[in-house]
């Protein structure tokens, strides 16, 4: 549903969340076996989940970004896939900077690089990056992208965003001349304020506490 509204809205790229399989959720307790119930929710980047959102980026003539738990080895990671509008994996990033004072990302092996594509949209290419919630609290996150080329940077989020974390976003814009669209959990999860900023620093789109879909162009 919410990828069929983004296109609706006439959206060329649909973003998600951190974790969207799972809703981001802890496991719970600290044994052994709690920790191997939260990893058997892991799912391949050839498995029926990813394998819907490339139909559904074939059917909607649409980019999107599914985020979830990805099956590895030893540990499952956090990903995302960039998917293009043909329904083609343009690539799998694993979040780098995992929040290792949290035990389930503790429990997760952090991505090594960052990764940029070149999407052919429906209004023409554009070299799109990605970084993982608590990557955007690095400077060096988002520049990587720039140097790789990145035109715009896709953040999956998890985390309730005061002013200062919000304007983090910002900054990462602004200093390296590029687009950032971030999305977050609506309250009473992780509080909304899913935004997007242009390469000038400015707003383009930001939303509040509830659940929904916003739209930003660029």
């Amino acid at each position: 549903a919410f990828c069929r509204k983004a296109a609706e809205m006439g959206a060329d790229i649909a973003v998600f969340p951190e974790m969207f399989n799972i809703g981001y959720t802890p496991f719970q307790g600290t044994d052994e076996a709690a920790l191997k119930a939260w990893w058997a929710q892991a799912v391949g980047s050839d498995g029926r989940y990813v394998a819907r959102f490339r139909e559904l980026a074939r059917e909607l003539n649409m980019a999107i970004a599914p985020t979830y738990l990805e099956a590895w080895d030893p540990a499952p990671r956090n990903a995302v896939a960039l998917i293009d509008r043909h329904g083609e994996i343009a690539f799998t990033y694993a979040k780098i900077h995992t929040c290792d004072f949290a035990g389930f990302e503790a429990a997760t092996t952090p991505g090594d690089d960052f990764h940029v594509a070149a999407l052919d949209t429906r209004h023409g290419p554009v070299n799109v990056g990605a970084m993982i919630c608590f990557d955007r609290e690095f400077p060096e996150s988002a520049r990587i992208l720039m140097l790789k080329g990145a035109e715009v940077i896709l953040t999956p989020n998890a985390c309730l965003l005061d002013d200062t974390r919000l304007n983090q976003f910002q900054s990462r814009a602004l200093e390296n001349s590029v687009a950032v669209f971030m999305a977050n959990y609506p309250a009473p999860l992780h509080g909304g304020r899913s935004a997007a900023y242009g390469p000038n620093g400015e707003c383009l789109a930001k939303a509040e506490g509830e659940e929904g879909v916003v739209a930003a162009s660029i």
